[in-house]
């Protein structure tokens, strides 16, 4: 049985201060409670909180999770982050191919790729960010945008690598919007991904791999995506920016 993932993407939101108030708020919520060890939490403050909420987290059933990072060791990439000095602060987790970066700042399937591969090889746990626009959906190529994002984002990795690694499914007609993709619609897309990587991978790899919800999860919503057969978890947005909504979703997972 594939353990619920619930990971909240603070974005750029909450300064060092702030971040760390709400990570030690977060762990005081979670600790000793039973669903800390049955759902995997993971946060995801800005860089520049990192560190210190890599203290406040250490020892915790809390992940910290970074919100991006880039496909070299080191080098003049200025403003970049490499996997190494995540590793050395304690991230587990990278979201990656996040819809902001590809829809706002150019990102490709080609560096999405590069990443995934980059974030395997040093043993951390990539979050591959797949969804398709509101016209994409509305000209029902769906599947197709979502499915090509995948193997574009798998080029290369192997079944071993694949099965250690979570897909987050975002509709970016859903984020910061307030829509949410209805129950039924999300299983679809979810089922979609999951019969994808059984063609790409076979059935046992395509049954570990997880795959989250990331389009306005919230607690109001989240039990009814929760019991999708083949929705694992959520990426949170806004919800994730108080202790008691996130809370709210993860005990529903």
């Amino acid at each position: 049985m594939r353990k619920k993932i619930i990971v909240g993407n603070w974005k750029m939101n909450k300064t060092v201060d702030e971040s760390a108030k709400l990570a030690t708020e977060l762990v005081a919520a979670v600790k000793g409670q039973a669903f800390a060890e049955t759902v995997e939490i993971g946060i995801a403050p800005t860089f520049l909180a990192l560190d210190r909420v890599a203290a406040i987290v250490k020892g915790s059933p809390v992940r910290l999770v970074a919100q991006d990072v880039h496909f070299e060791n080191q080098g003049a990439f200025t403003g970049k982050v490499s996997v190494d000095m995540l590793k050395a602060i304690g991230v587990t987790h990278v979201i990656l191919g996040h819809s902001e970066p590809r829809t706002l700042f150019g990102e490709t399937d080609a560096a999405v790729n590069k990443k995934t591969l980059k974030v395997l090889s040093e043993g951390l746990t990539p979050i591959v960010c797949v969804g398709e626009t509101r016209a994409e959906r509305e000209g029902n190529v769906t599947e197709k945008v979502v499915g090509n994002q995948v193997r574009a984002a798998y080029q290369g990795v192997s079944a071993a690598e694949a099965a250690k690694s979570v897909i987050a499914y975002e509709p970016v007609w859903a984020i910061g919007t307030g829509l949410t993709a209805s129950d039924d619609q999300a299983q679809a897309v979810h089922k979609f991904i999951r019969g994808l990587l059984t063609e790409l991978y076979g059935s046992g790899t395509a049954e570990a791999v997880r795959i989250q919800y990331g389009g306005s999860m919230k607690a109001e919503n989240a039990s009814g995506l929760l019991k999708q057969g083949d929705i694992d978890g959520g990426l949170i947005g806004g919800a994730s920016l108080k202790v008691d909504s996130f809370l709210g979703i993860i005990k529903a997972a």
